[in-house]
């Protein structure tokens, strides 16, 4: 009785003053709302903290520099274009010259060009009209590829709106429509498209494991989510709907529809409770390959598989049978937070996101904050020795830091809260020492976090989209632009080649299966 009664307290407790501080939040919005100013963010004093020890720095006659702050020649790799002498003013007669002092600018030169092609014209003895071609680069209609180049660029790469970038083009002096516009941004990009979803198999077949994480995306004034997958060598983002388990398993197919019966399908169905009576109509059927989603329905209906748990569970299985059968391997790990959608057979837990739970924890007295400090600590000291045995994977060390977790994740405190939360955690040890068994996995899903922050930017930029092209779109470029950036790829370069049809860069896909092969992932 007691114990529960001072569990209930100290909830209460952590809801007063996580209202108070909800509270004080929406004084300071309120405040900034009528022009007045919010209560100030007073940091902790440093002083002291940053002061170096007394002969810190004795022997040395200089302050320590901060990082990237050498001298350095700015200009030794820069190609010069134009060379102008300037001679002073008011030179002495008797002035001797000494010879140039030199002074590199760099300049940006943006200027309107207006070309007239004069395509002639002949007509043979057969009536039939003969007429020039266009240059190859400059098939792309009334707009020339530099510009279009330069709209991808500010639209996707910059995060420049389509109102801003219309005024600042029409301002260099081009005649184009908001109309116009909107087709080179978003329209007529099918070539871009199927680049987008040629970097997800060879991807995912050359890697040791991927990052995955969700967002909020919101599309024509309704709610939805963008799903992140990545490794080191590509970024491949689609929005949906749902962000479910089936929407994930989709997400990983790619560009593939089928649903397949395999080992792997009902393994998976096996593992998460199917029926015997399931499992046993679905390994008897003669067909074990379905075109699409609609066949597939079809197909459990003749079966009588009908219900709404037994459909789900069965299409979940068909996705993995399809992602095996595709080039998903069994030893791909997935490291992710703790989302549900997430969880297949081979998940490692982000470090990051579980304590960020302990971090949030609202202590209710000061024995509690001083019980949480240390329990924080010894978390951080064993993140710190997977991350030396992720440097130096000797065997030995294993047993060590899975005693480690036990011990750590078996501290009481005089919070029952606090001790719920560590029991929580406890029960994601194999998760969480995921890397024990694969020593080239991360500790934590930061790269996924910052490939994803892209669409956080959109959404408070512009809200969301509002067209399936726009839509579509929006993941293509954001997926082809960080997966330039991965492979160490001008984005600029990459809009110009393509833009221009000139294939001096290969496709993405091809340069990672390439790169995979290297063993660039593992």
């Amino acid at each position: 009785k007691n114990d529960e009664l001072v569990a209930k307290v100290e909830e209460y407790a952590g809801m007063i003053l996580a209202l108070r501080e909800q509270v004080q939040t929406l004084k300071d919005e309120i405040a900034v709302l009528k022009g007045q100013k919010p209560r100030p963010k007073i940091p902790p004093n440093k002083l002291e903290k940053d002061k170096p020890p007394p002969g810190a720095n004795d022997g040395k006659g200089d302050k320590e520099k901060r990082a990237g702050s050498a001298k350095k020649n700015k200009t030794i790799a820069l190609q010069v274009d134009e060379t102008r002498r300037i001679q002073p003013e008011n030179v002495p007669a008797d002035a001797k010259f000494k010879g140039w002092a030199d002074y590199v600018v760099q300049e940006l030169i943006i200027n309107k060009k207006v070309i007239l092609f004069q395509l002639a014209c002949f007509v043979d003895s057969d009536g039939k009209t003969i007429q020039a071609q266009l240059p190859s680069e400059y098939r792309t209609g009334h707009f020339g590829p530099q510009l279009i180049a330069f709209c991808l660029y500010q639209y996707h790469q910059c995060h420049v709106t389509q109102p801003l970038l219309l005024e600042a083009i029409r301002e260099f002096g081009i005649d184009i429509s908001a109309g116009q516009l909107n087709i080179i941004l978003v329209e007529n990009k099918e070539a871009y498209h199927v680049e987008k979803e040629e970097l997800l198999e060879p991807g995912l077949r050359g890697a040791g494991y991927f990052n995955t994480d969700d967002t909020g995306a919101r599309h024509d004034g309704k709610n939805g989510y963008c799903t992140h997958v990545g490794t080191p060598l590509f970024s491949y983002f689609k929005s949906t709907e749902s962000k479910s388990r089936i929407n994930f398993l989709e997400v990983l197919r790619g560009k593939y529809t089928d649903y397949v019966i395999s080992d792997e399908c009902l393994d998976y169905m096996f593992d998460h409770g199917a029926s015997d009576n399931v499992l046993n109509l679905l390994e008897e059927a003669s067909r074990k390959r379905f075109a699409n989603f609609t066949k597939w329905i079809k197909h459990l209906g003749r079966l009588g598989i009908v219900s709404e748990k037994e459909q789900r569970l069965a299409t979940e299985g068909a996705l993995i049978g399809s992602l095996f059968s595709h080039g998903f391997h069994d030893e791909l790990v997935i490291v992710s937070d703790d989302a549900p959608q997430f969880a297949l057979s081979l998940n490692a837990l982000c470090w990051i996101h579980a304590e960020r739970h302990f971090r949030k924890f609202i202590p209710v007295s000061d024995q509690i904050r001083l019980e949480l400090e240390q329990v924080r600590d010894a978390i951080w000291n064993l993140y710190r020795g997977l991350k030396a045995y992720k440097a130096d994977p000797i065997v030995d060390r294993k047993e060590g830091l899975s005693k480690e977790f036990d011990r750590v994740f078996s501290m009481r405190t005089s919070s029952a809260a606090l001790n719920d939360l560590i029991d929580r955690t406890r029960t994601n040890k194999d998760k969480l020492l995921r890397v024990l068994d694969y020593p080239h996995i991360p500790l934590h899903n930061n790269d996924s976090e910052r490939d994803i922050r892209e669409y956080v930017k959109r959404r408070k930029i512009s809200g969301s989209t509002r067209s399936a092209m726009g839509r579509r779109a929006r993941d293509t470029f954001t997926s082809l632009k960080k997966t330039c950036r991965k492979l160490e790829i001008s984005f600029w370069k990459y809009l110009q080649d393509r833009v221009k049809g000139i294939g001096n860069i290969s496709a993405l896909g091809i340069i990672i299966q390439e790169r995979s092969r290297k063993g660039a992932c593992s």
